[in-house]
């Protein structure tokens, strides 16, 4: 077989195994044991914005850098040990907010305060279903979320090497990682919409402001808001808010952005620059109902990614930060 069947092959035993996933999963898996699951969930995560807003972007992060390495099963929650370096701490993940976590953790410790429901529900399922209530604070569109996924049984930080897409990436790169987890170009493009909340730091995009060579992508007057807020020689750890127009709304004010060329990472302006992506871009700047009809399709494929519903796969983990003893 030569190496063009060898990858139609492989991509068609992936989308086997993920179609297998999602057959797994299902909306009322725990209708048995802990009924009330989704509304407990919902009153932790809605106590925790109402805590920080940041908490909405956070968590929404978090269950995309869990479910692109070794699919959604809570790994990236795992702290590391005496010898093992967890995903958490690679240079990918440290700047993942740690209200994203705390606003898991606390919506376990809520649910696990319901004797009935007690270890009976994933960390996995818990971040999904904070993932989607988070969203729905801050404006977005709602959707059922599949249940039924297990934790992870690890947690290594080489895992994460070449699996989560930088801000410098190009169209053809952002649609290559994406494939690799059976998301379409599509899925990429309205998930990146997640950008719509939450931060960046200086040194994340700081290459597209230098002076001498700005990106002919942005626009003037934006890169000058940016050369402002991150001069050089400023600590790369300042953060400024992704969506400068409605930082704390959910909505498709991300697209519109990128039309005027206020995206903030080169692998966001690239949606509106590139031909092949642009129409797409265009479109949901445009009719926000389609663009959130889109986003939910995505989540939910998101939500499919890699996950454990085999239990020598997978477990529930009595505190989302440790493995079971």
């Amino acid at each position: 077989m030569g190496g063009a069947g060898i990858r139609v092959l492989a991509a068609v035993l992936a989308l086997a195994a993920a179609t297998r996933c999602a057959a797994q999963l299902k909306q009322d898996y725990y209708a048995a044991v802990c009924p009330n699951l989704e509304s407990i969930v919902q009153d932790a995560v809605a106590k925790k914005v109402q805590e920080t807003a940041i908490a909405v972007g956070a968590t929404i992060r978090l269950f995309f850098h869990d479910c692109f390495v070794e699919g959604c099963d809570a790994s990236v929650i795992l702290v590391s040990t005496g010898n093992n370096t967890a995903e958490k701490d690679h240079p990918s993940n440290l700047s993942l907010a740690g209200d994203g976590f705390d606003t898991v953790i606390q919506a376990k410790a809520a649910v696990d305060a319901v004797p009935q429901c007690a270890n009976q529900v994933s960390c996995a399922d818990i971040l999904a279903l904070a993932t989607r209530d988070a969203i729905v604070l801050a404006g977005g569109p709602t959707y059922p979320v599949e249940l039924g996924r297990l934790d992870g049984l690890s947690s290594t930080s080489t895992s994460v090497d070449g699996k989560l897409p930088p801000p410098s990436f190009n169209l053809d790169q952002l649609t290559a990682i994406f494939a690799a987890n059976n998301l379409s170009q599509t899925d990429m493009i309205a998930l990146s919409a997640a950008h719509t909340v939450g931060f960046a730091h200086c040194g994340t995009f700081s290459s597209r402001i230098q002076p001498a060579a700005v990106d002919p992508t942005l626009d003037a007057s934006y890169a000058a808001e940016l050369q402002a807020a991150c001069p050089a020689g400023v600590d790369p750890n300042i953060a400024l808010e992704i969506d400068p127009i409605t930082p704390h709304a959910f909505d498709n004010q991300y697209f519109i952005n990128l039309v005027q060329g206020r995206g903030l990472f080169t692998s966001d302006q690239v949606l509106f620059s590139d031909d092949r992506s642009r129409p797409t871009v265009v479109q949901w700047s445009q009719n926000s109902s389609d663009f959130e009809q889109a986003f939910v399709a995505a989540m939910t494929n998101l939500g499919r990614v890699g996950v454990k519903t085999d239990p020598s796969q997978g477990n529930i983990r009595r505190d989302c930060a440790f493995l079971n003893n």
